[in-house]
Parts: C-alpha cells; structure tokens; sequence
C-alpha cells in the first residue's frame, strides 16, 4: 500500500449510489489500486470489515473484506481485495446473525446467509483468484458483493421487527 492512501467519505443510506448496479472494472489501472489503498484506509478508520466502492461514491466492482483475527473465525485477519467478484457456489445451509452497515450508522439487524461460499474475483494485479470462504468471513463477503448490487442488509432482514438501534462506537459488526 503506497502512503498517500486516503480515507474517503463514506455515503450513507439515501444517496443513489448505493442503490445502483456497479460497472464491472474493465482494466485494472493506478486508480484501481489507489481506489483499493483509499477504501483499506476508510474502512480501518471507521473500524468495519469489509467496504465497497459504491459506498466511497464509485460506481465499481471492486470490494475489500477484512474481518478482525479470532482464533475461532476462519478466514479472519486477512486483507481481501476483490475486483469483479462473483459468487459461484454457495451452501443450502444458512444461518442467520446480526449486521450491521458503514452506511446506515446505528443500526442493525438479523440476515440469514449461506455459511459457505466460494467466490471468484481478480487481484490488484489482475490475476484470477478463488476464495472458499465460511461462517463470519463469507458473510462479510456477501454483505459487500450485495453492495455491488444495489442491495443493503435492510433489504434481507429475517423479519422486520428484527433490526435494532445501537451507539454509534459499537460498529465491529459486518460493514
């Protein structure tokens, strides 16, 4: 990551952006990248788990996935930078659990998601990679592929009575 990185705005709930179907990256350039480090940048400032370029105003499919290291969390502690991700296999089982959202502060709500995926995508250098991914780090993963789609968490909540306010510091849910 080169040191001008930069943290961006983060758009909130209600701006068009994030309800728009993002463009697929065609060429991977040094605006690619700089996109990447900013959103690295962003997202560790405001202390989520994942972003994606919607939510920093750019219309791009490109995504990053970074959920805290636990012991008990596959996947955990890694930086996963996505560009073009898709989804190509995901499990009959789900299981539901809270998240929560960079762009709709104070909130939170139950999602029932697959607990295993696997995911396709490309590198910042433009190389193909495959990720199988479970439990809390797939979730993270599909929660930022959905934002490429136009899709917020609220638009899969269990059931809409469960959703809740939280404080404003609480913000280690999924991003």
């Amino acid at each position: 990551m080169h040191n001008e990185a930069m943290v961006r705005e983060i758009r909130k709930i209600g701006d068009p952006i994030l309800r728009k179907k993002a463009k697929k990256v065609e060429k991977i350039t040094r605006d690619t990248w700089r996109l990447l480090d900013d959103m690295v940048e962003t997202m560790r400032q405001a202390h989520g788990q994942g972003l994606a370029a919607p939510q920093v105003g750019v219309s791009q499919r490109v995504a990053i996935i970074e959920v805290p290291k636990a012991d008990d969390i596959a996947g955990s502690g890694v930086l996963y930078e996505l560009i073009n991700p898709e989804v190509v296999k995901q499990s009959e089982e789900t299981w539901e659990h809270q998240e929560g959202c960079l762009s709709i502060p104070g909130w939170r709500g139950d999602v029932a998601r697959p607990y295993r995926i696997v995911v396709r995508a490309l590198d910042r250098h433009g190389r193909r990679v495959k990720f199988e991914v479970e439990g809390h780090v797939a979730r993270a993963f599909l929660h930022e592929i959905d934002h490429l789609d136009g899709v917020l968490y609220i638009d899969k909540l269990v059931s809409p009575d469960r959703v809740w306010r939280v404080k404003e510091e609480a913000t280690e849910a999924l991003e």
